[in-house]
């Protein structure tokens, strides 16, 4: 190839990267096939809440990041934190593809999703009183969540363990909530979530769901925030 086909091969290549066409984000792969979380979640739930829900807050998120260069190439974290400067259109659809993301990687197949980690259990135990009054918690925020939103467990700024809710796709990473923290578990509690399966019985879909929590995971997540 000599050097004006490489020159023209470069050029076609970035006409129709991403960066090129607006495309900031794109929708990863699950962690797990489609059915994996069954019976606690059902394949078309989760056909339809990642391939159709996810995509619409990406593709959204994309073209509100193309319409705002200010925004360019600062990555979805980034946004988070400063997305009272963002506009909503950030803030719904950039909320909705953080909180799938960690939502994805925070569940695994039923019964292999382990226990928490000794450190996280303590932590927990200390906060809550026991694992279980920790769930009870959960649970109780997450039916008062009225509408759509998210429950979440944090690390406040002062080290210790809550529950807390937001509404639609806003998380506690954001600087327009008034509970920040950092992460490290969330359910989505819009009925898109669940419907199709629970109905309007979202109690007992947030009771099931514990089935297919990855402690792995969250255990790591507890690790990673004890060190900031």
């Amino acid at each position: 190839m000599n050097a004006l086909n490489r020159i023209l091969t470069i050029l076609a290549l970035a006409l129709v990267s991403p960066w090129a066409q607006g495309q900031s984000f794109s929708l990863a792969p699950l962690p797990y096939a489609y059915d994996a979380l069954a019976p606690v979640i059902d394949e078309q739930t989760m056909r339809i809440h990642h391939g159709r829900h996810h995509q619409a807050y990406l593709d959204n998120l994309n073209k509100a990041v193309t319409a705002t260069p200010a925004l360019a190439g600062l990555s979805i974290e980034a946004l988070m934190t400063q997305i009272s400067k963002t506009g909503e259109a950030v803030r719904n659809n950039g909320g909705g593809h953080w909180n799938h993301t960690f939502f994805w990687q925070s569940m695994t197949r039923p019964s292999q999703g382990g226990s928490p980690s000794p450190d996280l259990l303590a932590a927990i135990t200390r906060d809550f009183g026991s694992l279980d009054q920790f769930k009870a918690a959960f649970k109780s925020i997450g039916l008062g969540r009225f509408g759509s939103g998210w429950v979440w467990l944090i690390v406040t700024t002062d080290g210790k363990l809550k529950v807390t809710a937001t509404a639609n796709q806003d998380n506690p990473l954001m600087d327009v909530v008034s509970e920040r923290g950092q992460p490290l578990l969330g359910n989505d509690v819009w009925e898109h979530a669940y419907y199709l399966q629970y109905q309007n019985r979202r109690g007992d879909y947030l009771d099931a769901w514990w089935q297919v929590v990855d402690w792995t995971v969250v255990s790591t997540r507890y690790a990673d925030a004890q060190k900031k």
